[in-house]
């Protein structure tokens, strides 16, 4: 007990012994020295056996544990009292026995209570980071666990804490990199400041290491037709990624079903496990095309044997466009319904307006492109055509009542019934009258009266014309009534830079030309006649081929006082042109001018 004492009081003041100068050997001649005869005994070799500890604040001392007390366990490191460590320093504190010598951290000789503070964790912390330095540089690979999130990153416990930053975590940046806390990490060292004893690692840049490594074997044992199991890491509008080992490739959304789906999110999610065929591989781009659905047999195999042209079945409908409807015949065989395979005779512009997504229909199956995976199928092809009965039903020269439909620069589209229109052309409604635009003689929704010309069954049209119902007044009525020389009455309708048209009875009009007005030459008709305004007017030339009736005013000013006017009759002047000639005067001749 006396040589323990008198060490301990020594090595109590060993700070005091080493700041004047005194190194190891003479505090050993010191010690013998006071323990006179007893230095020649055993227990004085044995005390100096020990390494004589450094007892300055902040050296790591040797200690052997002496007891617990409470939550603390009492630790001897050779000074006149004893120190203290909190057992949660300990991991394997139920496992501690007295006598167990360990290392401890001196944080200071004596606090205000007279203890002497101790710690174990600082301690461990300090031996780790020297076994870390001896063993470990940078570019190594470490693992250890994580510890709990800090400011950008993770703590990992790899002996000692290091830091983990959050962009180093993975490949891809996790929504929460907490789910690392308390998982095994394996990461390679980045960096190593010794000063500052810190340490960042990186698991991203050991994954694309070891991921490299997988890239190079895969490429150069994978080829196309392989099947391969892989995972899903991301999931995208055209498609899903899936990670084959070192290397993503992609699985298109067209190559995941023979049926229809509206996104790849209804066949996978993250993190599933798939197997899926090799379809194509690009080397030089590194780049691998997937496919799940060649994994099965392709549903249009043999199809013309299951739906020949022309047969009948019934479908469901799966999706509508502008353009038509697909209807679903079976899993993975869809065809398209064209807008204009829809009805014989009523004009879609949506397919929403007969059908509905999910209505069971009827189809025809019209062609099949087996190449593209292409059906063409008709609704309309399940009912009579309508059109084939019209010839029957319609004759031409069959007088019909209808109504106006709609208007065009052409002419007018009269409904015969539902869906069947005929087309009124301009040219059709009047033997007389010049019609520029149906609008001139018809509305749309007004009942007009005509009489059927032609019916084209294969083009689906019918012509209509309404002059037709009465006899072509220019074969007999109008020649009759007007003859060249006579003198008549009139009405001035419109003018033009090269004459005026005059109304000599409803429906029927003669032109007046320019060169007709006065015996002066007439620049403006305007500065002649006005239009509304009453004329009398001499009859030049009937042409019932051309429809066209030459007036001259001058000539009938020539005529007198006492002619006689509306009705009479008389001889063409000598200067009157015959057809196809003009005279001095400028009246019709070659120039054909429209009435």
């Amino acid at each position: 007990m006396q040589l323990t004492h008198i060490y301990k009081s020594i090595m109590v003041n060993y700070n005091l012994i080493q700041d004047i100068g005194i190194d190891d050997s003479a505090v050993e001649v010191l010690i013998r020295e006071a323990l006179g005869d007893q230095a020649a005994t055993g227990d004085m070799d044995t005390l100096l056996q020990g390494e004589i500890q450094n007892f300055q604040p902040g050296s790591i001392l040797k200690g052997h544990i002496v007891g617990k007390a409470g939550d603390d366990v009492i630790i001897d490191v050779g000074l006149k009292s004893e120190g203290l460590v909190n057992k949660n320093e300990f991991e394997n504190y139920d496992e501690l026995q007295i006598g167990d010598i360990i290392e401890v951290f001196l944080e200071d000789l004596e606090d205000d209570t007279g203890i002497i503070r101790l710690s174990k964790r600082k301690a461990d912390r300090i031996r780790g980071w020297e076994k870390i330095l001896e063993t470990n540089a940078e570019g190594d690979i470490v693992e250890g666990k994580g510890m709990r999130k800090i400011k950008g990153g993770l703590l990992v416990d790899i002996g000692v804490p290091v830091f983990l930053p959050a962009s180093q975590v993975d490949i891809r940046r996790p929504s929460d990199i907490g789910m690392f806390i308390g998982t095994t990490i394996r990461a390679v060292i980045l960096k190593i400041d010794e000063e500052r004893r810190n340490i960042v690692i990186s698991r991203r840049k050991l994954i694309e290491i070891e991921r490299e490594e997988t890239k190079r074997k895969l490429l150069a044992t994978i080829k196309e037709g392989d099947l391969i199991k892989g995972s899903v890491t991301n999931i995208a509008d055209f498609g899903a990624f899936v990670d084959l080992g070192g290397l993503d490739g992609l699985l298109h959304i067209t190559d995941m079903s023979w049926g229809r789906i509206s996104h790849p999110s209804e066949m996978l999610k993250i993190n599933d496990p798939i197997e899926v065929m090799v379809l194509n591989i690009d080397f030089e781009k590194e780049k691998i095309a997937l496919g799940l659905k060649q994994k099965q047999p392709s549903p249009w195999d043999k199809i013309e044997d299951r739906y020949p042209v022309g047969c009948r079945i019934t479908g469901k409908a799966v999706n509508l466009v502008s353009y038509g409807v697909f209807v679903q015949l079976e899993e993975g065989i869809e065809g398209l319904v064209h807008v204009s395979e829809m009805s014989w005779t009523r004009r879609i512009s949506h397919p929403s307006e007969v059908i509905n997504v999910d209505d069971e229909v009827e189809v025809v199956v019209l062609d099949i492109n087996k190449d593209k995976h292409e059906i063409s199928l008709g609704i309309k092809q399940t009912e009579v055509n309508p059109w084939e009965l019209v010839a029957e039903k319609y004759p031409a020269g069959t007088i019909i009542e209808g109504t106006v439909r709609n208007l065009a620069n052409y002419g007018a589209f009269v409904e015969i019934e539902p869906g069947i229109d005929g087309l009124l052309h301009v040219s059709d409604i009047s033997w007389t009258e010049k019609i520029s635009h149906p609008n001139e003689k018809y509305k749309k929704g007004e009942p007009v009266r005509c009489v059927v010309m032609d019916i084209d069954q294969d083009k689906q049209r019918v012509g209509l014309g309404v002059k037709q119902l009465s006899e072509d007044p220019w074969l007999k009525a109008i020649p009759e009534a007007y003859k060249p020389g006579m003198v008549v009455h009139g009405k001035v309708t419109k003018i033009t830079n090269f004459g005026v048209f005059v109304e000599l009875e409803p429906g029927l009009e003669g032109l007046l030309h320019i060169s007709e007005l006065s015996e002066e030459k007439v620049e403006n008709p305007q500065d002649v006649v006005k239009s509304g305004e009453e004329v009398d007017v001499k009859i030049l030339r009937v042409d019932v081929e051309e429809r066209k009736i030459g007036l001259s005013l001058k000539r009938a000013l020539r005529t007198g006082e006492d002619e006689t006017h509306t009705g009479s009759s008389e001889k063409a002047d000598e200067g009157i042109p015959s057809k196809g000639g003009m005279d001095a005067h400028g009246a019709l001749g070659t120039d054909k001018i429209e009435l």
